[in-house]
């Protein structure tokens, strides 16, 4: 970004460590990513490559007792590493929110989900409970929540997986946020309700102006709401750009294995997915070099040694790879993005 003031995240060589007695396990390991007022970037990549860990430390919701964070991070002009526990508090659904992964543990069981929107919206603007029982039934109605005033007096497990995801979303706006963090908020979904969620949710952020970090393994729904994909890999953003430009043109080999490992609409019935060999890393004992390495087709031994640095191939788009021109020339630009 070129331009402090429109920076709504900023992370500066992030690093997250949970540390226990006789292990340290090293899931965020200095990533840099800024994501802009209004834009939405998507956070690509297997389980256990940090992209929730990441998502979670920007609002430090990990346990303190056995967490330690180094670095830079930024939300909306709050250093968020230095807020005091009731600072922490007021930013928490006020400037910066969250979606969770499965709304039927992040809400609570025992209070009817209006009573949870209400509760939320007199901590943070001060209303009368009158005034935020209407704010919490405007809500379900732009979340598209059928027969909205008659679900603000039930309780979680009397919704649909759909339904609650979509009160999930309207309890995360209900403070007026200008950031939203959702962690793979369409994984327990099924399909035809998965596409419903990510196109509400690209609606909203549209509407709204909000700034969107979008965790998320599926390459189809990175598609739909991303103006910017970032491929988490060992806790390293390995690859990040424009959407289009990094699925047309991957130029890290682990996006590129990504890629390929998908089912695209074209593919004749008897040929296997490609996959990826091996296993990721163990976080309590990363290699020297590059994380990928191991698995990568292309590594040569310098690989393996060294820590390949952040490389502009595009604009606005780059990778961490020593070979990335050798890269471009052995996998040339796909000529579609994937579609979901």
């Amino acid at each position: 970004m070129s331009a402090m003031q429109d920076v709504s995240i900023s992370l500066r060589d992030l690093k997250v460590r949970f540390i226990t007695p006789g292990r340290t396990i090293h899931a965020v390991n200095g990533v840099d990513l800024e994501v802009g007022r209004g834009e939405v970037v998507a956070l690509l990549g297997e389980s256990g490559s940090g992209k929730s860990v990441t998502l979670r430390a920007i609002m430090r919701l990990h346990s303190e007792k056995i967490t330690q964070m180094q670095g830079g991070l930024d939300v909306e002009g709050h250093d968020v590493l230095k807020l005091s526990r009731r600072q922490l508090s007021d930013l928490r659904g006020k400037v910066v929110s969250m979606i969770f992964q499965e709304p039927l543990l992040a809400l609570d069981p025992v209070y009817t989900l209006g009573a949870q929107i209400v509760e939320m919206v007199r901590r943070h603007q001060g209303v009368s409970k009158a005034e935020a029982r209407r704010r919490a039934l405007a809500l379900f109605e732009k979340v598209r929540i059928p027969s909205p005033e008659r679900r603000l007096d039930a309780y979680p497990h009397e919704m649909s997986g759909g339904m609650r995801q979509r009160a999930m979303i309207a309890l995360a706006l209900s403070c007026e946020p200008r950031v939203l963090l959702a962690d793979e908020p369409t994984t327990a979904l099924d399909a035809t309700v998965q596409i419903q969620i990510l196109l509400l949710l690209r609606d909203l952020q549209q509407e709204l102006g909000l700034s969107i970090v979008f965790v998320t393994h599926d390459i189809g729904a990175a598609t739909e709401v991303a103006d910017r994909i970032a491929v988490m890999y060992a806790g390293r953003i390995v690859e990040q750009g424009p959407a289009l430009a990094l699925l047309t043109e991957p130029r890290h080999p682990y996006t590129i294995a990504l890629l390929k490992g998908r089912t695209q609409g074209a593919m004749k019935k008897g040929v296997r997915l490609e996959t990826i060999g091996g296993a990721p890393p163990d976080l309590s004992a990363l290699p020297p070099g590059c994380a990928f390495a191991p698995r990568c087709p292309h590594a040569i031994e310098r690989c393996l040694q060294t820590q390949p640095e952040e490389r502009g191939v595009g604009n606005a788009h780059s990778a961490r790879c020593i070979r990335v021109d050798e890269i471009a020339t052995l996998h040339p630009t796909t000529e579609t993005a994937p579609t979901h």
